[in-house]
């Protein structure tokens, strides 16, 4: 099951399979598919966990609003899922709390 029509991102129409990394497993999602639909479609429902008591959060109004679904996509902390569009080879982690920058291997 795919998200058609999103409130803020609007109407697609199915695009090309593309692959994309959730904590090490590789999965598939349908190019302008965002992360949150891409990750819900194959079963993943925890985007992070809170700091102070661990427990997990994932996609609660999917639309940008609230910082539920946060997660760290190619390295940068506190990205929304639920509005962010899939590009081929994303490395995408779960975070704890507000996550952390990885360090920059430059």
């Amino acid at each position: 099951m795919r998200i058609e029509a999103h409130p803020i991102l609007g109407t697609r129409s199915v695009k090309e399979t593309i692959s994309i990394t959730v904590d090490d497993r590789t999965i598939l999602a349908q190019q302008g598919d965002t992360i949150a639909a891409a990750m819900l479609a194959e079963g993943f429902r925890v985007c992070r966990h809170t700091s102070r008591t661990g427990e997990p959060r994932g996609v609660f109004c999917g639309i940008g609003q609230c910082t539920d679904c946060v997660m760290q996509v190619n390295g940068v902390p506190n990205i929304r899922t639920c509005i962010t569009e899939v590009e081929e080879g994303m490395e995408i982690r779960t975070q704890v709390g507000v996550g952390r920058w990885e360090a920059s291997h430059e």
